[in-house]
């Protein structure tokens, strides 16, 4: 009798589901005890993957609780690639609807800086724009530009302190989390990702150029959210840690 696949992925995640039909060793006899190790391997290794993705997560909850939540999620989300250095994208969304852990509610944004920083650290590599070109464009035709990040960066939003909390939780001697929101910038310099707190008005900024926007109107979007909004700063920090990778003038 041969195997679904269905059948065996669903008896592979579920222990309460019985082994499929069909499985026999060398000799044609059921296999239920090897079965059962197997399945037993690939949720240790699937909940090993998940600890290894959200180290700060895995310290906030603490061994078995975050055991518990991964178990559940494995069955919930198996992979669906064989790049296991992605597995747990699902992992954030899968918080904000967990019930048990609803009383702690920047979980679900923790794991989404935790994925972030995975991403960029995987993200592709890329080449810095030279700070000269930037300085060589008219102010005219600066602000009609329009401005390429490099593949590594992300930023995030969240009302809960969660870089704070990361800081925390990975950097000794990080002072204690403060009761106020903040807004992300992931950059990779090189090899291992940096984030950095930045303003509303310069996540607007970053959200208008990742979206192709001119500077310009990334200008308007900052100062709407600050009306004393100035570049400066985070054009300096853009550049200092390669996240720029290409101007696009209007000539171009």
């Amino acid at each position: 009798m041969a195997v679904l696949q269905s059948d065996f992925r669903a008896a592979l995640l579920d222990p309460d589901h019985p082994m499929p039909e069909g499985l026999t060793d060398g000799a044609g006899r059921p296999t239920p005890r090897r079965f059962s190790v197997y399945r037993n391997n690939v949720t240790v290794a699937l909940i090993d993957a998940l600890r290894a993705g959200f180290p700060v997560l895995h310290k906030l909850l603490g061994d078995q609780n975050f055991d518990q939540l991964a178990r559940l999620f494995a069955r919930a989300h198996p992979p669906t690639s064989p790049l296991m250095m992605h597995y747990g994208a699902d992992l954030p969304a899968f918080l904000d609807a967990f019930k048990p852990l609803a009383h702690i509610g920047y979980l679900g944004d923790v794991a989404r800086l935790e994925v972030a920083i995975r991403c960029a650290y995987h993200a592709a590599d890329s080449a810095p724009i030279a700070p000269a070109r930037l300085g060589a464009v008219p102010p005219e035709v600066l602000m009609r530009s329009r401005f390429s990040l490099a593949p590594a960066v992300r930023v995030l939003s969240s009302r809960w302190p969660i870089l704070d909390i990361w800081r925390y939780n990975t950097v000794p001697g990080a002072p204690k989390p403060r009761g106020i929101g903040q807004s992300i910038l992931i950059t990779r310099s090189e090899f291992d990702p940096e984030p950095h707190a930045v303003s509303e008005a310069q996540l607007a900024w970053l959200t208008a150029v990742r979206a192709n926007a001119p500077l310009e109107e990334a200008m308007d979007m900052a100062t709407d959210a600050d009306a004393d909004f100035d570049l400066g700063p985070l054009l300096t920090l853009l550049v200092r840690h390669n996240a720029l990778t290409d101007m696009i003038t209007p000539k171009e």
